[in-house]
C-alpha cells in the first residue's frame, strides 16, 4: 500500500490524481486537518501524524509536502533501510518529485519516476548507482549478502571486481570482469562473510516433500532446514517447494513453504509416476498412487538431485512423518522480446524501457538500435545487424539467452506484428524463459493519426511476397474485399515492388465505390510524420512507399471533419438522409 500525505489545497489535488489512478493501491491520509478526499482515506490529523500513521501502515509514502518538513517528521520513525518504506516528496508546485529515503530497498526510487510520469514531474533519484547507471546490486530481483556497501564502492570508483558465477544466470548489464580486489559470486552454497565479497542468491533450488497425514510444521520445516544445512545450501536459494497434489492443503507441507516464504507447487500422482527416482518405495504407492514422491517432485522438471531422499528423525522414536529431497535445477536464459513502438520516444511503453535496462545482451536492427540506445546500460553488449537478416537476429538472440544471458530482442512497432516475435519463437525450446513485451503498432499510431479508421472491424495485410506467396496475399485482400473490413496495408511498396499495390486496390475496388475514405501516413509519430486522406479511387500509388501505412475504409467508413471514422455499427447507413 502507498500512503499520500498532503497539507495544502495543491498538495491534496495532486494527491487525489494519484489515487485516482491507482485505485486500490493507495491510502489518502489527510494532514491539512480536514476530511480525507477518498473512499478509503484515513482519519483526518496534523500532518505529523498523518505521516506517523502511514509509515507503520504503509511500504511507501509520497508526501507532498517540502523535503526539509518531511526529513524532520520521519527522522525518528526510521529504523533499517531493509524494512523502512520508501519515501517520496513532491514539491507544492508539483515539479519534481524526489527519492527521499528507501531508494532501492524501499522502491522510493522507482516510485518517483512513476509519480513523476503521472504528474509529468521531473524524478529526482540520488542514489549512486542509479545516477551513473549501475543497476544496484540489492536491486537484481536476487536475495543478496555481503559487503554491498564496499563492493557498490567499488563498483562506482572504478575499481576491478570479479564476477564467480558457479552456474549463468540471466543479470543485467554489470562492470564485472573474470577477476578482481571484490567479487560478486552468484551461488546457491553457503558461503563465509568475507570483505569484499558480496553472494547473489539464484533461484536454483527445489525441495521436493512428503509428508504423512498430520505431519506437524515444525518436523517438515526442520527436515528441510536440516537437508540443506547438512548439503551445504542456502534456504535462500529454494525457489519452491514441491509436493504431489494430494498433499496440496497438508497443513505441515503448506506451513513450512509460508515459513520458507516460498510457493508450494504440486503435481499429480501420475506425472510423479513416470519419474525415474533412486529411491521409490512401496509406501507412497500405495497412499498416493505413486512410488515416490519427495524425489520425483523435486526432480519432475529436471535437474540434479543434491539430496536424494531424506525421512525426519523424531526425537521420541515414532516412525518419521516427513521425508524431503533437493534437487538443483539448471539456469535458465531470458529473453525478452521488445516493441519499440512505431518511433517516438512518448509512444516507448514504461515496460519496454524497463526490459531494455535488464537486458545484459540488446540483439536488434541496427537502425533501431540506434534509436534507444541512451536507454540501455553501461556495458550492455550489442549485436546489431541490418535489413533482411531476421532469421539470423532471432537465432543469435535465443542462442545468447541458452548462454543464460538477459536477452532484450528489439523490433519496431509490436514485436509480434510483422516482426521478431515469430522467427524468435519458432527458434526458442522450452529450455529459456520468453517475455513479450507488447508495443504500439504502426496500424494503431497510423489509425490515431486519421481519426478512428479502426472503430469496426479490420485487418492488416502485408503485401511484402518475400515471406510469403502472392496468391495467398491475393486470397487474403480479396477475402476482406467481401466481407466489407477495413484493411490496413503493410510494406505497401518498394522500389523493386511496385505492382502490388494498384493490384490489392483493384481488388478491393471491386466491392467499394470509388468514394471510399482512404488514410495515408508516412512516418507515423516521427518528426518527419505526414498525413493526407483521399480516396479509394483517387489514391496514386506512387505517392507511396516501404515507410507508410495504407488504410482502406468499409462501405460505412466517412470522412467527418477532415478525421476517417468508421463506425461501430451499420445503422447509419439505414438512417434517411
Amino acid at each position: 500500500m502507498i500512503g499520500l500525505i498532503s497539507a495544502t489545497a495543491a498538495g491534496a489535488a495532486a494527491r487525489d490524481r494519484l489515487a485516482a489512478a491507482w485505485p486500490g493501491r493507495t491510502r489518502v491520509y489527510d494532514g491539512s486537518g480536514g476530511s480525507g478526499s477518498a473512499a478509503d482515506g484515513a482519519s483526518a490529523g496534523s500532518v505529523g501524524d498523518a505521516v506517523r500513521r502511514a509509515f507503520v501502515e504503509c511500504d511507501q509514502l509520497v508526501c507532498f509536502l517540502a523535503t526539509g518538513a518531511v526529513v524532520r517528521l520521519i527522522a525518528p520513525l526510521l529504523s533499517d533501510k531493509t524494512t523502512d518504506p520508501g519515501v517520496v516528496c513532491v514539491d507544492e508546485a508539483g515539479r519534481f518529485a524526489v527519492s527521499l529515503v528507501g531508494g532501492h530497498g524501499g522502491g522510493a526510487n522507482e516510485l518517483a519516476r512513476e509519480v513523476g510520469g503521472l504528474l509529468d514531474a521531473e524524478p529526482v533519484v540520488t542514489t549512486a548507482t542509479d545516477a551513473v547507471g549501475i543497476p544496484g546490486l540489492d536491486t537484481l530481483g536476487l536475495p543478496v549478502e555481503g559487503d554491498v556497501a564496499g563492493v557498490t564502492r567499488a563498483l562506482l570508483d572504478g575499481e576491478p571486481v570479479g564476477l564467480d558465477a558457479e552456474s549463468a544466470w540471466p543479470l543485467p548489464a554489470l562492470p564485472l570482469g573474470a577477476e578482481g580486489t571484490r567479487t560478486v559470486r552468484v551461488t546457491d552454497r553457503t558461503v563465509p562473510p568475507a570483505e569484499g565479497l558480496v553472494i547473489l542468491r539464484p533461484p536454483s533450488l527445489v525441495v521436493g516433500v512428503g509428508a504423512s497425514k498430520g505431519a506437524a510444521v515444525d518436523e517438515v520445516a526442520g527436515l528441510v532446514e536440516d537437508a540443506l544445512r547438512d548439503a551445504g545450501l542456502s534456504a535462500r536459494s529454494v525457489a519452491e517447494l514441491a509436493t504431489v497434489d494430494a498433499k496440496s492443503e497438508e497443513p505441515g507441507i503448506v506451513g513450512a513453504a509460508a515459513r520458507l516464504g516460498v510457493p508450494l507447487v504440486t503435481y499429480p500422482a501420475a506425472e510423479l509416476a513416470a519419474v525415474d527416482v533412486p529411491n521409490p518405495s512401496g509406501a507412497p504407492l500405495a497412499a498416493v498412487g505413486t512410488p515416490s514422491v519427495a524425489e520425483a517432485a523435486a526432480l519432475v522438471r529436471g535437474g540434479e538431485l543434491l539430496v536424494p531422499k531424506r525421512k525426519s528423525v523424531r526425537a521420541d522414536g515414532r516412525p518419521a512423518m516427513a521425508t524431503v529431497a533437493v534437487v538443483r535445477r539448471p539456469a535458465r536464459g531470458r529473453l525478452a522480446v521488445v516493441g519499440l513502438g512505431p518511433g517516438a520516444r512518448d509512444l516507448l511503453t514504461p515496460r519496454a524501457r524497463e526490459e531494455l535496462r535488464r537486458a545484459s545482451v540488446l540483439v536488434g536492427l541496427d537502425q533501431y538500435v540506434d534509436q534507444i540506445r541512451d536507454l540501455l546500460r553501461p556495458g550492455t553488449r550489442v549485436l546489431e545487424s541490418g535489413l533482411g537478416a531476421e532469421e539470423e537476429r532471432a537465432r543469435t538472440a535465443v542462442a545468447e539467452a541458452r548462454r543464460g544471458q538477459a536477452v532484450a530482442l528489439i523490433g519496431s512497432g509490436d514485436a509480434g506484428v510483422y516482426a521478431m516475435a515469430s522467427p524468435a519463437l519458432a527458434e526458442a525450446s522450452d529450455d529459456i524463459d520468453v517475455v513479450g513485451v507488447p508495443g504500439v503498432t504502426a496500424a494503431l499510431a497510423a489509425a490515431a493519426i486519421l481519426g478512428a479508421p479502426l472503430g469496426h472491424d479490420h485487418v492488416s495485410v502485408s503485401l511484402s511476397d518475400l515471406h510469403t506467396p502472392w496468391e495467398v496475399i491475393e486470397r487474403r485482400v480479396r477475402a476482406a474485399a467481401e466481407a466489407d473490413i477495413v484493411v490496413t496495408f503493410y510494406n505497401p511498396r518498394s522500389r523493386g515492388r511496385d505492382w502490388q499495390l494498384p493490384k490489392a486496390l483493384a481488388i478491393l475496388s471491386a466491392h467499394r465505390e470509388p468514394t471510399t475514405p482512404v488514410g495515408v501516413v508516412r512516418n507515423a509519430s516521427r518528426p518527419d510524420e505526414s498525413s493526407r486522406l483521399t480516396t479509394l479511387g483517387g489514391l496514386d500509388p506512387a505517392t507511396v512507399d516501404m515507410m507508410t501505412v495504407v488504410t482502406v475504409g468499409n462501405t460505412a467508413t466517412r470522412e467527418i471533419a477532415g478525421r476517417m471514422v468508421t463506425p461501430r455499427g451499420y445503422r447509419w447507413q439505414e438512417e434517411p438522409k
